[in-house]
């Protein structure tokens, strides 16, 4: 090595030492921040702020006759919210508020409405008039039959429309009645509306508009002491996803909204559930944009392809 060549190394390496262990150093900091920041979140929660008496006497579920909708109706009457129950089907309905009401000792009420239609939302104005609401868990959605390219959907125009009213307006709407100057608002997102997932297209748009709404909403509200969180999900063991057994990383909707309600007040956008959250940051933070999109391609051809060949031997 030349003279000015050890000259010139000897002059930046302090400096390099440096920028090195400072690196080094906020890395680690970074590190044990989000360590930290994981074990309030998954080990000691925020279960307590979920409660009547620090929120309001009424949770408002919609979509709650089925799957994680009822699941959060159950958990949020054992906690002592009285519950009001809205979707489709007045007698399921009533079959799960007697339910509630006789397992946890709790008042009920109903409201009969379909989210498919844009007329519903004066009836439940109506039904939820002086009523105390502190929690709402927008949960009421649909998804597709099966995956299918978006030009080959059975009726699009009628099913656009009517994914807009259910996954979308719902979610705008219903926010509008409830607004008070204290509690928590849960929408019920999807871990699909992270990342584009062919073949679900529709689906997973609306459940992106879901994601960035009610983040947009909690910067707007968060200094007027109402909590707007995001809940998106991976599978979990319902009708809607079609899948029967609850396993680890797809639980039922019990245990995934058990674990979901300690995140509020923490997180405005989570995934609910500790195995979710490490599905999310592997998919999002590590697995390559393009790989992901071609497995999720890859997967929902596969479906597509299982669906239409019992459809054509039935």
């Amino acid at each position: 090595m030349s003279f000015s060549g050890e000259a010139m190394f000897r002059a930046v390496e302090a400096p390099l030492f440096w920028l090195g262990a400072l690196t080094a150093a906020w890395l680690s900091v970074c590190t044990v921040c989000r360590l930290l920041s994981g074990f309030r979140v998954w080990v000691l929660g925020n279960g307590r702020l979920i409660s009547p008496n620090s929120l309001g006497k009424w949770a408002v579920v919609t979509g709650a006759t089925d799957g994680i909708g009822k699941a959060y109706a159950e958990e949020l009457a054992r906690r002592g919210f009285s519950i009001v129950l809205i979707s489709r089907s007045l007698e399921k309905l009533d079959d799960v508020s007697k339910a509630i009401a006789s397992k946890c000792g709790v008042e009920t009420k109903t409201i009969a409405a379909d989210f498919s239609s844009a007329e519903i939302y004066s009836k439940i104005e109506d039904g939820l008039a002086g009523l105390e609401i502190g929690v709402l868990v927008n949960n009421v959605g649909i998804s597709y039959t099966y995956p299918e390219f978006y030009l080959n959907v059975p009726n699009l125009d009628t099913f656009i429309d009517t994914m807009v009213n259910i996954n979308i307006t719902s979610v705008c709407q219903v926010k509008h009645l409830v607004f008070r100057k204290k509690g928590a608002i849960l929408n019920i997102s999807s871990a699909s509306g992270m990342f584009p997932v062919p073949l679900l297209t529709i689906y997973s748009a609306s459940k992106a508009f879901v994601d960035f709404f009610s983040r947009g909403l909690q910067a707007e509200y968060k200094s007027k002491g109402i909590i707007i969180q995001s809940v998106l999900p991976f599978f979990v063991a319902t009708k809607l996803s079609k899948i029967r057994r609850a396993t680890l990383d797809k639980p039922n909707p019990e245990r995934y909204v058990a674990a979901e309600l300690n995140t509020v007040g923490l997180q405005t956008q989570t995934y609910g559930y500790l195995p979710h959250a490490i599905m999310g940051w592997v998919t999002t933070a590590l697995l390559p944009a393009k790989i992901l999109n071609s497995h999720l391609m890859g997967m929902g051809l596969s479906q597509r392809a299982r669906y239409l060949k019992k459809q054509k031997q039935g």
